[in-house]
């Protein structure tokens, strides 16, 4: 049977997952509620995460397809799966165009030589401009550097929540027959030599319970079995040694446990603990490594640090250091775009950060997604304000700045292009079209860090703004950020109506009546840019006396309720995100006024 091995990339929302769940159900792989976005947290956000692998058979071929996150924060999972796969489909929305992860994902497909077969997908949307998006591509790749041979791309035109897809737009079409028989043509056939020596490169891990670490990867050469004494070797040329226990195929959203599997395959084995991502697997020793897989460097960091609030431990189930150094490790294994600084730790506290690690990754909604499912574990900690990785080169200040692609309302053009300016944005392009205006800008990360809840605000929640890291660049001096004071609460205790109806006139609440708060806590925020401290305990003053007017019931405006990446957006530099199983909360690094003081006399 040949094999083919393909992935399907995107910008986020274009398409991707729902047109897997399409193919699957077609070739009999998946049943009807089966989808690739399986993960609580892919389910509650609408978008992919992990890159996940499938198989489907059509024609006497296995085809196997890797799907990606179109998210840029998750742009290293995409990276490391370009290497194992002989082809990409690059799926891309009729209406909306080429997007910012589409030019990243496309970049390095290019790079690698893979010759993309294009998808465009939902040209059932009303402002669909399918001839628009293909020239569109045609302009990207032949920015991007393709040689003849890719410039030369099959497209593909296609309804993916329907299962449609047609080869030219004329075309009638019931299923993706079409499309599948395009990968057929355009896929070359995986090799799949069994008389060479095994070879075989990791690309994804995964974990299991009673299997330990499970490594999933590409076969280029050889036979695999179960029993098999292997080598992994990483590309430094330090080896370790195991027996493959337990090997799986992929079928549809399952796994399928096999004892052999031939080159151009891939698969997922157990019984290497040490095994890491790009290294080779391999029958000797002698054996050279495959080269490299390459990931783009993080570029923000942050402190993530053991609760010390006065809730500590009321709700988290692991709250120590070394717990959290425990889970952080486990996470190194499978976040590849992920790094720690675990060099402040001395026998499980940390001098330095007071029993904390430094954490480096690729944006706010990548550290989100891990602080998001570490509290669904039980974890309990608290982080710092994420800030901007500042690099020296060569004697000169740089720092990362990124791509910014926003399509908005013309009416809040003017406030979107203010607010970017003031934060060092430069404007690139500006397209206007269907009452829609399109800006392109190019700005420090450090611009982006905490604009997109006031983007919202701009453009009444009609904006889209997407983004993508270009490099690092001289750094550009101060940003001009909005600046908020903080409600800081002065006392410890319930939250009642009566004091909250007072605070209310004086900024945004992050607190509902019978919250508990303690001394320190940030309850809210105040327009001003000066803290404020207010007592959200304070009861009404009783009396056995009516009066006119004075017993009027309280109306209390909906409160701004934090999520992790909410509190991220709003947060000082003097403030601490406490993170429990139950609660997101706001609080200031000291918690008593004295304690401030003293810290700012230091500073």
């Amino acid at each position: 049977m040949e094999i083919r091995n393909i992935a399907i990339i995107a910008h986020v929302d274009h398409g991707k997952t729902t047109l897997t769940d399409a193919l699957m159900r077609q070739t009999g792989q998946g049943a009807e509620n089966d989808s690739m976005d399986s993960n609580a947290l892919e389910k509650e956000r609408g978008i992919t995460i992990y890159a996940k692998n499938t198989s489907v058979f059509y024609k006497d071929t296995k085809i196997n397809i890797v799907d990606t996150p179109g998210h840029a924060d998750f742009g290293s999972e995409v990276e490391r799966v370009l290497r194992s796969i002989d082809t990409v489909l690059l799926v891309v929305d009729a209406q909306e165009g080429p997007m910012p992860q589409t030019r990243f994902v496309l970049k390095k497909s290019l790079e690698l030589g893979l010759k993309p077969i294009v998808i465009i997908n939902k040209i059932d949307k009303p402002a669909a401009d399918p001839k628009k998006a293909h020239d569109e591509v045609f302009e990207l790749f032949f920015e991007l550097g393709a040689s003849d041979a890719q410039l030369d791309f099959t497209t593909v035109y296609a309804i993916g929540r329907e299962g449609i897809a047609k080869r030219k737009l004329e075309d009638e079409s019931k299923d993706l027959s079409p499309l599948l028989d395009v990968i057929l043509e355009k896929v070359p056939a995986a090799k799949t030599d069994i008389s060479a020596p095994l070879q075989m490169q990791v690309f994804n891990l995964g974990y299991d319970n009673f299997l330990g670490r499970l490594a999933i990867g590409r076969i280029y050469e050889g036979t695999i079995k179960t029993g098999q004494t292997v080598f992994a070797k990483n590309p430094d040329g330090k080896v370790h040694s195991g027996k493959i226990t337990k090997m799986f195929t992929f079928e549809g959203v399952h796994k399928k446990e096999t004892t052999e599997a031939i080159g151009g395959d891939i698969v997922m084995i157990a019984g290497i603990p040490e095994i890491y991502i790009g290294d080779t697997v391999s029958e000797s020793e002698t054996q050279d490594p495959l080269p490299a897989i390459k990931v783009d460097e993080p570029t923000i960091s942050l402190n993530f640090l053991v609760n010390d609030s006065p809730f500590a431990g009321r709700e988290g189930k692991f709250v120590t250091g070394r717990q959290i150094r425990e889970r952080l490790e486990r996470e190194l294994e499978i976040n590849v775009g992920l790094k720690v600084d675990f060099s402040g730790d001395q026998n499980g506290s940390s001098t330095s950060l007071g029993s904390g690690y430094k954490v480096y990754g690729r944006g706010e909604l990548h550290i989100a997604i891990l602080l998001e499912n570490m509290r669904r574990e039980g974890y309990e900690l608290q982080v710092s304000q994420p800030q901007v990785i500042i690099k020296e080169v060569d004697g000169l200040k740089t720092e990362p700045y990124e791509e910014v692609i926003i399509d908005v309302p013309k009416d809040s053009t003017s406030a979107v292009i203010d607010k970017l300016n003031r934060r060092r944005g430069i404007m690139m392009n500006m397209v206007e079209e269907r009452g829609q205006t399109r800006l392109i800008f190019e700005i420090p990360t450090r611009g982006l860090l905490g604009y997109r809840g006031q983007f919202i605000i701009d453009t009444k929640g009609e904006g889209i703004i997407s983004s993508r890291f270009l490099e690092f660049r001289p750094y550009a001096g101060t940003v001009e950020k909005q600046t908020y004071g903080s409600m800081i609460s002065m006392e410890n205790g319930k939250c009642l109506a009566f004091a909250l109806d007072n605070l209310q006139q004086r900024g945004t609440l992050y607190i509902e009546p019978g919250h508990e708060v303690y001394e320190g806590q940030v309850v809210g925020n105040v327009t001003k840019g000066e803290d404020m401290y207010v007592n959200p305990t304070k009861g009404k003053q009783l009396t056995n006396m009516r009066a006119s007017g004075s017993d009027d019931s309280v109306y209390l405006a909906a409160p701004f309720l934090l999520t992790i990446e909410r509190a991220m957006e709003i947060m000082s530099d003097d403030e601490y995100i406490e993170i429990t199983p139950t609660s997101v909360r706001l609080r200031k690094q000291h918690l008593t006024k004295m304690a401030r003081d003293k810290a700012g006399r230091k500073a």
